[in-house]
């Protein structure tokens, strides 16, 4: 894959995901995406992205201030 930023090479990692609410904070760790190796871009698939958004609408309703969620655990 190719970082649409610089258009060096990017290759799989994983990263941590951070959505502000306003009142509170969800950070979804170990999140899958693709990292560029000349910028360090971040880049998520369309597959992560609507797994990001679905474990965010989940966790509206279960978290208090600051939830932290491995995204492994609730992407399957």
């Amino acid at each position: 894959m190719k970082c649409m930023k610089c258009g060096a090479d990017a290759v799989k990692s994983t990263t941590t995901d951070v959505t502000d609410l306003g009142a509170c904070l969800i950070i979804i760790r170990n999140v899958p995406c693709y990292r560029c190796t000349e910028c360090a871009e971040i880049i998520y698939t369309g597959d992560t992205v609507r797994k990001l958004e679905e474990i965010v609408e989940r966790a509206k309703s279960e978290i208090n201030d600051i939830s932290v969620i491995d995204y492994m655990r609730y992407a399957a």
